[in-house]
C-alpha cells in the first residue's frame, strides 16, 4: 500500500525548504517534490545582502544548500519528480508525478514563478543566444562587453549592478521616467559609472544572425525609434505564478493562487507558499516565512481532524 505522508511540498525553493524544515521539526511524515533545482528562483541571486542575518558573501545558492540540510536534518524526505496531475479532494490528497504517484493529508503548494517574457520581437529566438533572465548565471559569458537590461524594479536594479562587476558597460532600458526599486538600491545604480539609463523606452526587436547584437527601442513619448548596441540582453520584468496544474481546482486571480493569511487555500488542507500565491511582496525572507506559517497550520490541521 502506498504510502501516506502527513504533507507533500511541491517545490523546494525557499517556500518549499522552509515549509519542510518547519513540518519535520513538528514530527510530520515531510516530502519534498522538486522537479529541477533545489532553492528555485533563489539560486539565480548573487548575493543576499537584504536577508535579515545573512553572512557575509551570502549567495542564494549557499542560503538554498544550508536550508535543505536543515530540512535533512530535521527528518524531510526529498524527491526529483514533475508533478502532471493532482486530486486535492477528500481527505487523502493525491500527487501524480511522471516517475511515481504520492498521497498525503496535506498539500503545501511552494511552487514559484518563472521569469516573465517582455514580448518583444525574436526575444524566444535569441534567448541562450545573447538573451537571458538569469545575471548570476550568465554575466560572466559578457566579461568587458556591453549589455542592456530590461526592467526597472529591485530585479532589475541588483543585476545591473552585479553585471557590472563583469560587464564593460550596462544600460539600463525601462518604460517609466523613473526606476521602481528600493531607494537604497537607485543610489547604488546612479552612483556607478558603468550603469547608464534610457528611459520612457520599450524594446521592439532584438536583431542578431544566430547571435544578439543589438536591440531597436522605442520611446514611448516620442515615438521614435533608435538601435542600442549590446552583446547581451538581460529581461527582468516580473515572473509568471506555476499554477496551472491548479486551474479549476483552486481560487486564484491573475493566475496567482488566493489563501488568507495562514496560507490556506479555499480547499481544505491544501496550502499555498511564497511566489505562487497571491500577495504584496515576493522576496526570500517572505517565502520562508510562508513557508513556516503554511507548514505550522498544517499541523493544526492534521490535530484537528484525527
Amino acid at each position: 500500500m502506498a504510502q501516506i505522508y502527513d504533507t507533500i511540498i511541491i517545490g523546494g525553493g525557499p517556500a518549499g525548504l522552509s515549509a519542510g524544515l518547519y513540518a519535520a521539526r513538528s514530527r510530520m511524515n515531510t516530502l519534498i517534490i522538486e522537479r529541477a533545482k533545489y532553492g528555485g528562483q533563489a539560486t539565480t541571486t548573487d548575493e543576499l545582502e537584504n536577508y535579515p542575518g545573512s553572512i557575509e558573501e551570502c549567495t542564494g545558492t549557499t542560503l538554498s544548500k544550508r536550508m535543505k540540510k536543515q530540512a535533512e536534518d530535521f527528518g524531510t524526505k526529498f524527491t526529483k519528480d514533475e508533478i502532471v496531475e493532482v486530486n486535492l479532494e477528500g481527505d487523502v490528497k493525491v500527487v501524480k508525478g511522471k516517475k511515481e504517484t504520492y498521497e498525503a493529508k496535506t498539500i503545501i503548494i511552494a511552487t514559484g514563478a518563472n521569469p516573465k517574457l517582455s514580448g518583444f520581437k525574436n526575444e524566444t529566438e535569441l534567448r541562450g543566444k545573447g538573451i537571458s533572465y538569469c545575471a548570476t548565471c550568465d554575466a560572466d559569458f559578457f566579461t568587458d562587453l556591453d549589455v542592456a537590461v530590461i526592467g526597472g524594479g529591485d530585479s532589475a536594479i541588483t543585476e545591473a549592478i552585479y553585471l557590472t562587476k563583469f560587464a564593460e558597460k550596462v544600460t539600463v532600458v525601462h518604460r517609466r521616467d523613473a526606476l521602481r526599486a528600493a531607494k537604497s538600491l537607485q543610489e547604488k545604480a546612479f552612483a556607478n559609472p558603468k550603469i547608464d539609463f534610457i528611459w520612457n523606452s520599450t524594446v521592439e526587436e532584438a536583431v542578431g544572425d544566430e547571435i544578439l547584437e543589438k536591440l531597436i527601442l522605442k520611446n514611448k513619448l516620442t515615438g521614435e525609434t533608435s538601435e542600442l548596441k549590446v552583446d547581451g540582453c538581460f529581461v527582468f520584468v516580473g515572473y509568471d505564478p506555476i499554477s496551472s496544474l491548479f486551474e479549476g481546482k483552486l481560487d486564484m486571480e491573475k493566475d496567482y493562487i488566493i489563501t488568507d493569511e495562514d496560507m490556506q487555500t479555499n480547499v481544505a488542507g491544501v496550502f499555498a507558499a511564497g511566489d505562487v500565491r497571491k500577495k504584496s511582496l515576493r522576496q526570500v525572507i517572505t517565502a520562508a516565512a510562508d513557508g513556516a506559517i503554511a507548514a505550522t497550520i498544517a499541523e493544526r490541521y492534521l490535530e484537528e481532524h484525527k
